[in-house]
C-alpha cells in the first residue's frame, strides 16, 4: 500500500497504525473472498473525515478508482475504454480537459499506438494496462487496485507500479493495492498489511515486514536481506 498518511493533501485518508487494526476481523464472503453475503457489516470508512456510505455515488466515483483483479474485453477501441474514466466527471459534453487527460494516460502507460485497437484483441497484459490507465484518467483522491500485476511480465510490473508510485507522490492522491509479491510490495510501498485467516494480522512499516510475520502468515520460512540498504 502507499499513499498520503499525514491526514492533509488531496487525498485526506489516513492507515491507523496498530493496534487499531492488528486482530480486526473480516467477515467471510459467500464463495471466497473477505464477506459473507447477507452477513451484517461493521465500520465506517472515511474519505476527507466524512463518511463514504453518506456520500452520493457521483462523488464516490469521483473520488475513488478501482482496478478489478479481472476484466472483460468488449468491442470497445482502447481510447472509449480510458475515455469512461471521465465519466464521472462529464456534465454535458467531453472538454478538451477531458480529451487531454486520456490522451495523457494512454501516454503513460504506453498505450497511444494501441488507442484505436479494440479490447478483445489486446493481450491479457495489454488489457490490464488499459484498465489501469482508465483508472488515471479518472483523477481520483484514493486509488484501490486488485493485484493489478498479475497479468504483466516483470518489466510492466516495475513500469505500472513506478507510475502508481509516481501518481502518489506528485498528485498527493493515495492508493491501496492487492498483492502477492511480497517483494515488489517492498520495492513500492510505505505501508503494509498481512490479512490471515480473514484477520488483520499485522499492520504497519518497513518494521512489520520480518521472516517470523511472513512464516505466521505464509506458512513458508524465509530470509528477509538486505540490499544495498534496502529489504
Amino acid at each position: 500500500m502507499a499513499g498520503d498518511d499525514s491526514g492533509g493533501g488531496r487525498g485526506g485518508v489516513q492507515l491507523r497504525q496498530p493496534p487499531y487494526l492488528e486482530g480486526y476481523k473480516i467477515p467471510r464472503r459467500a464463495g471466497g473472498g473477505s464477506g459473507r453475503a447477507g452477513q451484517q457489516r461493521r465500520g465506517t470508512i472515511l474519505l476527507d473525515d466524512r463518511d463514504i456510505s453518506r456520500l452520493p455515488l457521483l462523488e464516490v466515483a469521483r473520488r475513488l478508482g478501482y482496478v478489478a483483479q479481472r476484466h472483460q474485453a468488449t468491442r470497445f477501441t482502447v481510447f472509449d475504454a480510458v475515455l469512461l474514466g471521465r465519466r464521472p466527471h462529464v456534465k454535458w459534453g467531453l472538454t478538451r480537459q477531458d480529451l487531454e487527460t486520456v490522451h495523457r494516460a494512454l501516454r503513460l502507460l504506453g498505450l497511444e499506438d494501441y488507442a484505436l485497437r479494440y479490447l478483445d484483441e489486446l493481450s491479457g497484459g495489454e488489457l490490464q494496462k488499459v484498465v489501469i490507465a482508465r483508472a488515471f484518467a479518472q483523477e481520483p483522491q484514493v486509488l484501490l487496485l486488485d493485484e493489478p500485476t498479475s497479468n504483466l511480465d516483470l518489466k510492466n510490473q516495475l513500469e505500472v507500479l513506478g507510475l502508481v508510485r509516481r501518481a502518489v507522490q506528485e498528485k498527493r492522491m493515495a492508493a491501496v493495492v492487492v498483492l502477492h509479491d511480497l517483494n515488489l510490495a517492498l520495492r513500492f510501498a510505505d505501508k503494509f498489511l498481512f490479512l490471515k485467516d480473514h484477520t488483520v494480522y499485522a499492520c504497519g512499516g518497513r518494521e512489520i515486514v520480518t521472516p517470523e510475520n511472513i512464516a505466521a502468515v505464509y506458512g513458508v520460512p524465509v530470509l528477509v536481506e538486505e540490499l544495498r540498504g534496502s529489504r
